[in-house]
């Protein structure tokens, strides 16, 4: 081979190497904004939460349980009941919110920590077949009644092993998407053992179904520093391999790396690097008394052109 073809073989590979870079860091990139809303009911409504016209915008009902509505729930092995500010988050505000806003989606979220008066929610199946049958029973009902557009997965204490979560999640969110009842579905994590290991088993055998890993990086000890916060993102991007990881805060800065020490700092870093999945706030009940400064904040990042 001549000299000229070396140098045209090496351009051409140059440019291919480039071209593979660009799209993946495009592919990594989001104007994705989400937030958790009507879990403490403080009549927070979707019309009092700021929205920008240039970021997707995903409001995230919280939570849908498998528990009954008692004074003392109990499980009911998939049998999901509303359990979210229903006053001021009903169907036809969601309707509304969405016919006024073309960018936003809402969807729910499954589980939570706790229920009542503070009592924990556990991931408790009769059996994986009973379960996934009254879930997809019971959430299409929900969802179609809500018109919603995806689910959240957020359970935090488990009276399962990682295998049979893993399979009861994969095959729900899995009908849910084959039957059209929902088009996007995500996982929110946190860095605790068993959390981990109930859901890094559900990520290594149903991860292409996933589509937004809603990491709770707040869940990390208050005053955590922004070197601290990417050493964690890239953790969790291991552990979360090919997946669109999420930056979080929350509202009351009880944990984690807050909007005043840092965090779009970072969010700036990673965004620069192609790795900031979007950003995800908990919750919006708390947030309303401060005037969804960061919430402002987060989306105008969110909608700086690449």
């Amino acid at each position: 081979m001549d000299f000229s073809k070396v140098l045209i073989s090496l351009f051409a590979l140059q440019v291919t190497i480039n071209l593979f870079s660009i799209q993946a860091v495009s592919a990594a990139r989001s104007n994705l904004f989400r937030e958790y809303i009507g879990a403490e009911f403080k009549n927070v409504k979707f019309s009092d939460v700021p929205i920008h016209s240039n970021v997707d915008f995903h409001f995230i009902l919280s939570f849908a349980i498998d528990y009954d509505t008692s004074s003392s729930p109990s499980p009911t092995d998939g049998n999901f009941n509303v359990f979210w500010d229903t006053d001021n988050l009903s169907p036809d505000a969601v309707s509304a919110i969405k016919s006024q806003h073309p960018n936003v989606k809402v969807a729910l979220s499954l589980g939570g920590d706790s229920i009542g008066d503070g009592q924990s929610v556990y991931f408790q199946p009769s059996s994986v077949d009973s379960w996934v049958s009254n879930a997809v029973s019971s959430l299409t009902k929900i969802i179609q009644q809500y018109n919603l557009d995806g689910i959240d997965i957020d359970y935090e204490h488990f009276h399962a092993d990682p295998d049979t979560f893993s399979q009861c999640i994969g095959k729900l969110i899995s009908t849910l998407k084959k039957n059209g009842v929902i088009s996007f579905a995500s996982i929110a994590p946190f860095d605790e053992d068993d959390v981990q290991s109930h859901y890094q088993a559900l990520w290594n055998s149903h991860g292409q179904l996933i589509d937004l890993v809603n990491f709770q990086f707040y869940a990390y000890d208050q005053g955590t520093t922004v070197d601290q916060f990417m050493d964690y993102f890239s953790q969790q991007r291991s552990n979360y391999d090919g997946g669109k990881i999420l930056a979080s805060f929350i509202s009351d800065g009880s944990g984690g790396l807050s909007p005043q020490d840092g965090f779009f700092t970072a969010c700036t870093r990673l965004k620069s690097q192609g790795q900031l999945g979007g950003i995800f706030v908990w919750s919006a009940d708390d947030s309303k008394a401060q005037g969804f400064r960061y919430e402002k904040q987060s989306q105008a990042l969110l909608a700086i052109p690449h």
